[in-house]
């Protein structure tokens, strides 16, 4: 049995991808009361589900939470975490955002790997993250690795669509491998398996991108994330003045005093094609005005669900809180079926190492007891 633990674990994306590849969660922290829920809620009530710690990360005891999850032989093989990432999100003031403390959270999630000692450990967060203004915060997080005792691998940005999402989502992982752990033929990153028809012509082997249309089919009777926004009566006919299948608000002619001027903001109120991957699920899914978040064909902005289903979370995944608190969850969530596939991709690594570790301790216990009978 793999274990894994999952810091700033959201609504429980990289979780549902971990318990899909294999692997038991152990332990499970969130802040948000609603992103709690919803965890809890889901992955909760079954054979050996992950206790769930809700509230300030950086107010806990690495030392305690371990003491209380992992007997003495157990092992953390695999650490997940996204920690929030509004600080390295900023970008339209010069230095926004250097010295947000919500950037010392990759430090917190660190504090952690150096008290579990995970086989590896898998970080994931925004590409501003990687900007030259916070280059201070990403160079203490590589000493931390080096003193901790793990080699951290550079920085990857990956695309989801390349990897069979329906979505354009560009996000950072930083993967670490304590010392000793050999990744044998392993490359990292590795290889796309989905790619635009330019990448397929070099490397005929990649699948086609996934369009997001299955987002937009009937959903399930009943299903209270089956909800959009209500729209006043004005913007409702702006929506039904774009043209269907990716308008954007050109075409409908809305012309704000924001707008005035400049062509920036082109895909806020635009509609969604589903004949293409889909847009980034931000925080703010589900609200038209700040982004391309308009159903394909009906007046109204998109669902939780079809957010969710761009997202790859299963129909029965239900998110608590509310049509917003719903939305940022969905939004900050890694795609499923992407963290699945990443941890499927590690997992000879770590089944490797974990039967090295068992081997091990069970050669250490049968020498104390060949020691006390002699």
């Amino acid at each position: 049995m793999l274990n894994c633990v999952d810091l700033f674990a959201g609504a429980g994306g990289f979780s549902l991808a971990a318990r899909q590849a294999g692997l038991t969660i152990r332990l499970a922290i969130e802040n948000n009361r609603h992103a709690a829920s919803t965890y809890r809620n889901n992955l909760c009530g079954v054979e050996n589900s992950p206790v769930v710690r809700e509230g300030d990360i950086s107010t806990m005891s690495p030392e305690e939470e371990h003491k209380q999850i992992f007997r003495r032989g157990e092992i953390c093989d695999l650490l997940l975490g996204g920690p929030p990432c509004q600080g390295f999100s900023t970008h339209r003031i010069k230095d926004a955002g250097v010295a947000d403390k919500r950037n010392d959270l990759i430090h917190v999630y660190f504090n952690f790997v150096r008290v579990f000692r995970p086989t590896i450990f898998l970080m994931e967060n925004v590409p501003g993250m990687l900007w030259p203004r916070h280059a201070a915060a990403l160079d203490r997080f590589y000493e931390e690795g080096l003193f901790a005792g793990y080699h951290v691998c550079a920085p990857i940005t990956i695309d989801a669509r390349d990897f069979g999402v329906p979505q354009r989502r560009k996000r950072v992982f930083i993967l670490g491998l304590r010392n000793g752990v050999l990744p044998g033929d392993l490359p990292w990153p590795p290889a796309p398996t989905h790619g635009s028809p330019t990448a397929r012509e070099k490397n005929p082997m990649l699948a086609a991108w996934a369009d997001c249309s299955n987002a937009f089919k009937a959903a399930p009777a009943g299903d209270e994330n089956d909800v959009h926004m209500n729209h006043g009566s004005e913007l409702v006919e702006t929506f039904r003045r774009t043209p269907p299948n990716g308008g954007s608000r050109h075409d409908s002619g809305r012309i704000l005093s924001c707008h005035d001027g400049h062509d920036g903001h082109n895909d806020v109120y635009g509609r969604i094609n589903p004949s293409e991957p889909g847009p980034t699920m931000t925080t703010a899914c589900i609200n038209p005005s700040k982004g391309r978040f308009v159903h394909p064909t009906l007046n109204h902005g998109i669902t939780v669900r079809q957010a969710a289903r761009i997202q790859t979370f299963p129909d029965n995944y239900i998110f608590s809180g509310g049509l917003m608190a719903a939305g940022e969850q969905v939004g900050n969530a890694v795609p499923v079926a992407l963290g699945r596939f990443l941890i499927e991709y590690l997992k000879p690594v770590l089944q490797r190492s974990h039967a090295t570790h068992q081997q091990s301790t069970h050669t250490k216990t049968a020498a104390l007891r060949t020691q006390e009978m002699a």
